[in-house]
């Protein structure tokens, strides 16, 4: 089944219901399921027309918006294959993902047509669309003058509909690959997890939870802000949309919500209209959960875990958290994630990351399944658990099979309770072995959190030495010995305090370890 199939089912059940609110200009602009159907199947015939056909791939640059939708739409319904990158990861990167997959047309936005300037992977592309008048590209307004497509090519489960590529920052960049398969299951997934009912209005920034939402008949509210660094945004333009919106969801990284957090307690307001608080793509500590509760009063807030690979694949409630969790997360216990999702297959397996495992049978892999109480690596398999790399690049260390089913290596550690709770410990990779023992960052990570001068912590290792980093909640001071005291069980060397930890430049929220050996 083709992913825009669905999309054709909600603009016949609700051809007048608004399907995605967005701004342009400086003006709210409402686009119908019916609008949003008309565009793609005219913008079908555009790109038949200049030459594209199913197997093709695309490279996408637009931001959250109509435009991004009407192309995905697009590229969907004719069996095309969209391709993002992330530009600010460098030229080089650009140049080494358009060789991994050359791409057969540019869909962008003005600012992203200018890196033509400066890239030869991206003049490299043959065929030129904007969305706005440029010279030199192919405006999609031509498309209105077109003789409609209306057909939607069958797609196979394992056809690819969008590809994304990791940073490649520790060598080739490894190429994830969704395929229409893939986000059917997906969205039933998230349908079920995340309570999407049609006619509801969700805050959405989050480009996958839009698909999610177009395919239940839920409006999608694209907030009034740059996505592109969630932990900046300038939050009285979004409140201003909510009040006149009335969502009753919201979806994003606890970096951006921190920032409505931010404008409401200098406000001195809360947010009443939500019924629901999603926050994920990026490790949600207790204090994320405590300030967004009383941010949204009635809200439920849940804390959703899950990665590139595989989304969702656990989640929790704020409610749900008793005081004796809260009490072992501040002791060392690592970071409660919830219950996984019923579609979803988890394990915890002995620690040997960095080791290929290949080919095993099931009582080899029990022989490796670790019981409760015992931390390990998470491994996960499932229909939304990505099956592989574009060209197998990074399977091998992060896939294996057990009887023939496919399983993903998180890259994560943690272990389960025995309430069958997952609980988080950090990147397998960040673990501190030394002759003290092992020491997970999450351990210590997600106890300091829990004091209130402290907004991000970061713990290392570096010539034997256990360093804590902590950064200071704006206009607090923190006092690195009482700090040190506080966790005399995870035996620190140094407790520093540093004015701004690094984090991802995705969602502003994960700590970014490489840079920060960089830094310090």
């Amino acid at each position: 089944m083709n992913i825009a199939e669905i999309l054709q089912q909600q603009s016949q059940k609700r051809p007048d219901a608004a399907a995605i609110i967005d701004v342009r200009r400086g003006k709210d602009r409402i686009t119908t399921f019916a609008g949003l159907e008309v565009a793609s199947v005219r913008g079908a015939a555009l790109l038949k027309i200049s030459g594209l056909a199913a197997g093709d791939t695309v490279l996408v640059f637009l931001p959250m918006s109509t435009e991004l939708y009407i192309a995905l739409m697009t590229l969907f319904r004719l069996g095309i294959t969209a391709m993002f990158l992330d530009p600010s990861a460098g030229w080089e990167h650009i140049e080494r993902c358009c060789k991994i997959r050359p791409p057969a047309a540019l869909i962008a936005a003005p600012k992203a047509h200018l890196l033509r300037l400066i890239s030869p992977a991206l003049r490299r592309i043959p065929r030129h669309f904007s969305f706005d008048f440029l010279p030199a590209t192919i405006p999609w307004s031509r498309s209105n003058r077109l003789q409609p497509e209306l057909s939607i090519l069958p797609c196979a489960p394992d056809t690819p509909a969008l590809i994304t590529f990791t940073s490649g920052s520790t060598g080739q960049p490894k190429a994830t690959v969704r395929s229409h398969g893939f986000l059917l299951e997906q969205h039933r997934v998230l349908e079920r997890a995340i309570h999407l009912t049609p006619n509801a209005i969700d805050l959405t920034t989050l480009p996958v939870f839009v698909l999610a939402n177009l395919a239940s008949g839920v409006t999608s509210l694209i907030p009034d802000a740059d996505l592109r660094s969630p932990g900046c945004i300038k939050a009285e333009p979004v409140l201003r949309q909510v009040e006149r919106y009335r969502p009753v969801s919201v979806a994003a990284s606890p970096a951006f919500l921190e920032c409505i957090c931010d404008a409401c307690e200098t406000l001195g307001n809360t947010v009443s209209g939500f019924r629901y608080v999603f926050t994920g793509g990026a490790p949600v500590f207790p204090n994320h959960l405590n300030r967004f509760t009383a941010t949204f009063p009635k809200a439920e807030v849940v804390a959703v875990y899950g990665s590139t690979e595989a989304e969702p694949i656990a989640h929790i409630a704020r409610k749900e958290l008793t005081a004796d969790d809260i009490t072992s997360m501040s002791v060392g216990a690592g970071l409660l994630v919830g219950i996984p999702v019923v579609e979803i297959s988890v394990r915890v397996i002995l620690p040997q990351w960095g080791t290929p495992l290949g080919a095993l049978d099931e009582n080899g892999f029990s022989v490796i399944s670790l019981p409760a109480g015992k931390t390990g690596e998470i491994v996960v398999s499932g229909g939304h658990v990505l099956k592989e790399y574009l060209n197998n690049i990074g399977d091998e260390e992060t896939k294996f099979r057990v009887n023939g089913k496919i399983w993903h290596r998180t890259g994560d550690s943690g272990y389960f309770d025995d309430r069958g709770r997952l609980w988080l410990l950090g990147r397998t990779s960040a673990v501190i072995n030394d002759d003290r023992g092992e020491l997970y960052p999450f351990a210590v990570e997600c106890a300091v959190r829990q004091l209130s001068a402290v907004s991000r912590a970061a713990l290392v290792g570096r010539q034997n030495k256990r360093i804590l980093f902590v950064q200071p909640r704006k206009g607090s001071r923190i006092d690195t010995d009482a700090v040190r005291d506080s966790l005399t069980w995870a035996r620190l060397d140094e407790v520093r305090v540093l004015q701004e930890i690094p984090v991802d430049p995705r969602h502003n929220a994960k700590v970014d370890y490489g840079r920060l050996a960089k830094i310090v």
